[in-house]
């Protein structure tokens, strides 16, 4: 056994300070997540005053134009129509909005740190080793600060979800930039582009496949943690497995999972075509 009177505990003080940035932000915490709040509502609302059946249509229009092949245009619609058969659609919805303002959060926080990553080697190495830790740390852990800076509900679990799925866009978005060759950034420098316009008009261009590679797997995360969200709150078809786990609802939680994967499929499948569309011959 392990000598008790050595033992540290930093858990004191981590709650103490928790508990007093809870105390001395309690404005910025209550702003941000008015915010969060109202432009997750305002989304949710679009997303269900839509018709079901335009959201197929308009999910295998995008299909077609990425694919020209029947089979591969008719299967997302198809997938989508089962989930309004089991009766959940008004609830994927509510789950495609957590999403959708977890990503573009996730964006906003993840497209500029990885350019700066790229820009300053000095960045890239103090912020690795934290997008490391955010990777290998259990999932269920970001639900604790989430849940005492603001308590149970959607924006909790907007802000776990944000987390979770942080690091592969800033990470891939990194990586693009540093593998854009270094004979054509040469090229643009010697007629003369400033360092603005290089990164604007050739290496975000030319990095454009990572960068939306990562946005892809930041999409798939955050419907990944969008489940584990509900059990502090969030809400979503991740309420409905948690409470078919607790009831041992086979059934139910076979037919709420189906509706998470097909989620999955669709929108891994529609991103990952517009990548494609990026994708450029050798340079």
């Amino acid at each position: 056994m392990f000598p008790s009177d050595i033992e540290f505990h930093v858990a004191p003080y981590i709650s103490d300070f928790v508990k007093w940035i809870t105390v001395a932000w309690e404005p910025f915490f209550t702003a941000f997540s008015n915010m969060v709040l109202g432009m997750l509502l305002q989304i949710e609302h679009i997303l269900v005053a839509i018709p079901w059946w335009l959201w197929i249509i308009a999910v295998m229009v995008i299909a077609w134009r990425q694919t020209h092949e029947v089979v591969k245009t008719i299967m997302p619609g198809l997938l989508l129509f089962t989930v309004g058969i089991f009766g959940f659609w008004g609830i994927a919805m509510e789950t495609l909005g957590i999403v959708i303002v977890s990503v573009i959060i996730s964006l906003l926080l993840g497209i500029p740190l990885g350019i700066a990553m790229a820009v300053s080697d000095r960045c890239n190495t103090m912020v690795t080793p934290i997008l490391d830790a955010m990777q290998t740390m259990p999932s269920f852990v970001y639900l604790i600060p989430a849940l005492m800076l603001f308590g149970l509900g959607k924006v909790p679990g907007v802000v776990a979800t944000v987390i979770y799925a942080l690091p592969p866009v800033v990470r891939l978005t990194n990586l693009g930039i540093r593998q854009v060759p270094s004979s054509v950034q040469e090229a643009a420098l010697a007629f003369g582009a400033t360092s603005w316009q290089l990164m604007k008009e050739v290496r975000i261009p030319l990095a454009m496949p990572s960068i939306l590679a990562g946005i892809n797997q930041t999409t798939m995360m955050a419907l990944a943690m969008v489940v584990i969200a509900s059990m502090i709150g969030a809400g979503g078809m991740g309420e409905v497995v948690l409470i078919c786990t607790n009831r041992i609802d086979v059934g139910g939680g076979f037919e709420a999972g189906w509706a998470i994967v097909v989620l999955a499929i669709v929108i891994d499948r529609l991103t990952q075509g517009l990548a494609r569309r990026w994708d450029t011959p050798g340079v």
